[in-house]
């Protein structure tokens, strides 16, 4: 179940200095893209999203997610996915133990759970993979391994901390391509972080500074 993400006059700042000025709506299957160089407040803003932000920073409004107001709850309780740069995976765990840990209480039994694992696998192209040591599988194949963990945490909104930075050219196209089309199959309302005019214009929503003025590509 998705709905709209709200950022409403969501204000960051750190010390005196306002680092992040946001006032927007992204509906569900669209892609807001936070774009900005190195060290404008990209990040941040998604971790006031997140519930992560740091106690150095103050903040003002509000982040409404499916009409519910999760401003003050904990990240564990705002149901927001987080994909990062870095594929996150668990060393010691194999593939399909690394989706299974993100297997909401929901899913129930193994067949259950082995199930959801085996289609997300099939999603990704992975069919067959769950056995598979993690250091064994390509960029690529880590990256959509990464991706589904996520979704399989069932979030209402995910957000893109530049998951595309560290592949090469070619790949990234193909891994952008796959990541964008799975965020509108599910439907989610998503915010991307980029410093990449490309990651920009294949997002092809709205494109703000972290301050919420329009970025022009």
């Amino acid at each position: 179940m998705t709905g709209v993400l709200e950022l409403q006059g969501l204000c960051v700042y750190h010390g005196a200095a306002q680092v992040v000025a946001l006032d927007l709506a992204v509906a569900p299957g669209e892609v807001l893209t936070i774009m900005g160089p190195s060290g404008s407040g990209k990040s941040t803003a998604l971790a006031a999203v997140m519930g992560t932000l740091s106690p150095a920073f103050r903040t003002e409004g509000r982040v409404i997610l499916m009409g519910r107001d999760i401003t003050t709850l904990p990240a564990h309780q705002r149901r927001v996915g987080l994909l990062f740069q870095d594929d996150v995976l668990f060393p010691h765990l194999s593939v399909g133990e690394n989706l299974a840990f993100a297997l909401p209480p929901s899913v129930k039994g193994r067949q259950a759970r082995r199930a959801a694992i085996d289609a997300a696998l099939d999603a990704a192209d992975l069919s067959g993979f769950a056995a598979r040591d993690p250091a064994t599988l390509s960029g690529g194949q880590r990256a959509r391994v990464a991706l589904m963990r996520t979704l399989l945490a069932q979030p209402c909104a995910l957000l893109l901390d530049e998951p595309f930075s560290r592949l090469d050219a070619s790949l990234r196209a193909q891994i952008r391509s796959f990541v964008l089309s799975r965020v509108r199959n599910e439907g989610l309302p998503a915010v991307l972080v980029t410093h990449d005019a490309e990651d920009a214009v294949a997002a092809g929503g709205p494109v703000v500074s972290p301050l919420g003025q329009p970025v022009a590509l």
